[in-house]
């Protein structure tokens, strides 16, 4: 098997993990409140992320390590960390009033929203972006506003999230130039932990018993979609194409519904299903054709 090959099925792999994550976070729920869960789960993935930081840096050069400890880093990783806490904590919050489902699709405008923020950063944003754009919003209609041209209080946290998600990726795209990518990774993964559990000990009942009952989920969030599932793409964008990754990596929306429906007996309606089409294809046309411009020009 070549590369190439290798390179899909551990990106496909990633996206399984990444939308199976949903369905873990929605069970979370019935044992632990959202900030204590996130608080929980990415210590797990900053614990998770400790041996792979290791074996890397053992295979780098001494000379060309980033220093584990320095300001550059922790203050890129408290900008980090606070920006994941925004994120994880909408739509933790907005699960509990939606459905894994339709929140996997929802986060995934993240994907479109990045190049709208690029225009405040004067990046270029061409029309296969604003295409995209355009069918994502329509399927958000239909995922989301009922008949009665209402949105529930869950889909809007959710898309709140994707804008902190959108940020994240804009702030990564800076900070990961200045450092090492995975203490970055972890730096954010440390601080995003401990807004968590501040908020969860101020506003939440923390109880060790019910911690311990949510072990699976938690497994799944934190050390499969954290640790194992950020590695792995890591991994396979070394023999991948951007493009190709970002539009296999998108099928993370896909099963998130899949894994509701499998683990949560969520169905999806006929108008929530067209809508749920319209922002994948929306999704898949704004970095497919973007992004192949962008390294044609290169």
């Amino acid at each position: 098997m070549n590369n190439h090959w290798k390179s899909n099925i551990l990106l496909l792999t990633t996206a399984m993990i990444w939308g199976v994550a949903f369905v873990a976070q929605r069970q979370g729920m019935d044992y632990v409140q959202p900030f204590t869960f996130n608080g929980v789960r990415f210590a797990v993935g900053a614990l998770s992320l400790l041996p792979v930081i290791m074996f890397f840096r053992f295979k780098q050069d001494s000379q060309k390590r980033s220093p584990i400890i320095c300001k550059t880093g922790i203050f890129a990783g408290c900008c980090l960390g606070a920006t994941l806490f925004l994120g994880a904590s909408l739509q933790q919050v907005g699960i509990l009033y939606t459905s894994a489902g339709k929140a996997g699709f929802i986060t995934g405008l993240y994907v479109i929203i990045v190049p709208i923020l690029g225009l405040l950063l004067k990046q270029q944003t061409n029309k296969s972006t604003w295409f995209g754009a355009g069918l994502a919003v329509i399927g958000m209609f239909f995922l989301s506003v009922t008949e009665n041209f209402t949105i529930s209080k869950g889909d809007l946290l959710v898309l709140g999230s994707a804008l902190f998600w959108a940020i994240h990726v804009q702030l990564i795209s800076w900070f990961s130039r200045q450092y090492d990518a995975l203490l970055l990774s972890l730096y954010q993964f440390i601080f995003c932990s401990v807004f968590s559990l501040l908020v969860a000990v101020t506003m939440e009942t923390i109880s060790l018993e019910n911690v311990i009952a949510a072990k699976v989920p938690v497994f799944v969030a934190g050390v499969l979609s954290v640790g194992v599932a950020y590695t792995l793409q890591i991994i396979a964008q070394k023999n991948a194409h951007p493009a190709h990754a970002a539009i296999i990596l998108s099928l993370e929306a896909v099963f998130a519904v899949l894994g509701g429906w499998l683990f949560l007996n969520e169905v999806l309606q006929l108008r929530e299903f067209l809508g749920c089409s319209l922002m994948l294809t929306g999704m898949i046309t704004s970095q497919l054709f973007s992004r192949s411009k962008d390294h044609a020009l290169h």
